[in-house]
């Protein structure tokens, strides 16, 4: 967008918008996909893929006309209809090999490119008045490897475990991560920072016991009926090590609707995303039996799967934290009590119960929205036809 200086501005009569806008012109993507796999024998080989992934802009794309009518009178933040579609290229490259007639390990290491990504910038010294907008500015890299056990199905049990070690790091996790800066009168800087889901370490293991029926039938039977057929319990474990939050040097206060003063400057304590929140845990159950339903007398009759089953997802109700106070790192309580004006207003008198206004501020700050779901069990039926 260039606006030509015309007396009086865009609001002027003489204003022909096409002297300072143009028409979108349509983008072509072209996104090469290309795998193979080399095997070096009977029970080992190669893999590798290339993958070339766009999207369009899922934000910010769409403009408004009266942004731009009103842009010397009210300053605006615009939104950028020229915005280019974001674009992943993807590498991995890995070898398989098998360790038993069921069972193999896979090794991998991936590395992917983040180009494009939009994010918040300035344009200076723009007529009539320098402006923010967005643009296709940012980017990233995420690379790591990746450890996978498979073991088919031996007896009743299947197993499956990975492991997951990644690095992912850019210039901005979102399009408003500039902001502060370009508010403050910084320039378009672009600094490489661990990006908001860059979670370094995930483990996952997947047990799975099952009984068939008819004559692969071992489990327990009760005057020969077979008790268990049919019948299976899934275990899921999830592990993932915390993911990066940015720590602030002062306290800010969670309760300006009730009246009390923001007392932060929302200064950084570190670097951008520089500390961690905790590891997380998780163990998922799902026990189920399949009953098999026949429609009609005939033999020629059709069969239905009817599968009924109750899941529990948290199963030992862990408290996972998955937000916290960026000047205390704690879950439940952001400092604002024991900070220098918390303790003046507890002591000012202004308060007609002091001690009743910190047991609900207290109440306030720890949100329950900071923790992981709690212990969820669902009973349902599944019929496959």
């Amino acid at each position: 967008m260039n606006f030509v200086i015309n007396e009086g501005g865009i609001q002027s009569d003489a204003f022909k918008p096409s002297d300072s806008f143009e028409d979108y012109t349509p983008e072509i993507t072209v996104m090469p996909r290309i795998a193979f796999s080399f095997p070096i024998s009977d029970e080992a080989l190669f893999f590798a893929h290339y993958d070339v992934l766009t999207q369009r802009p899922p934000s910010r794309s769409r403009t408004n006309p009266l942004d731009y009518y009103y842009i010397e009178s009210q300053g605006a933040l615009l939104n950028n209809p020229n915005l280019k579609p974001e674009r992943t290229t993807d590498y991995e490259l890995g070898f398989k090999q098998s360790l038993s007639k069921s069972s193999a390990i896979t090794l991998s290491g991936f590395y992917r490119e983040l180009r494009d990504q939009i994010q918040q910038t300035k344009v200076n010294f723009a007529y009539p008045v320098s402006y923010l907008t967005f643009d296709n500015i940012d980017f990233g890299t995420v690379k790591g490897l990746s450890f996978g056990y498979d073991l088919r199905r031996t007896g009743n049990v299947r197993l499956t475990a990975n492991y997951s070690l990644q690095f992912a790091d850019g210039t901005g996790s979102g399009d408003r991560t500039s902001d502060k800066l370009l508010q403050n009168g910084q320039p378009n800087l672009r600094t490489i920072a661990p990006l908001d889901f860059d979670q370094r370490h995930a483990i996952t293991v997947s047990v799975d016991y099952r009984y068939d029926s008819g004559k692969d039938y071992n489990g327990p039977t009760i005057k020969n009926t077979q008790i268990l057929a049919n019948t299976g319990l899934n275990l899921v474990f999830r592990a993932g090590s915390g993911l990066p939050y940015s720590r602030q040097r002062d306290v800010t206060t969670q309760a300006n609707n009730i009246g009390l003063q923001q007392v932060s400057s929302g200064l950084l304590d570190g670097e951008i995303n520089g500390s961690r929140l905790p590891w997380q845990y998780r163990i998922d159950l799902r026990l189920d039996r399949d009953f098999k339903i026949k429609f009609g007398k005939s033999e020629n009759g059709k069969t239905a799967l009817l599968n009924v089953y109750i899941q529990v997802q948290n199963l030992f109700d862990t408290r996972n934290i998955i937000n916290v106070y960026r000047y205390t790192g704690n879950p439940d309580d952001d400092g604002y009590l024991s900070s220098a004006t918390g303790q003046q207003l507890l002591n000012s008198g202004s308060l007609s119960d002091a001690t009743a206004f910190a047991d609900q501020y207290d109440i306030k700050v720890n949100d329950p929205s900071n923790y992981s779901l709690p212990r969820r069990a669902r009973l349902g039926i599944k019929l496959d036809f």
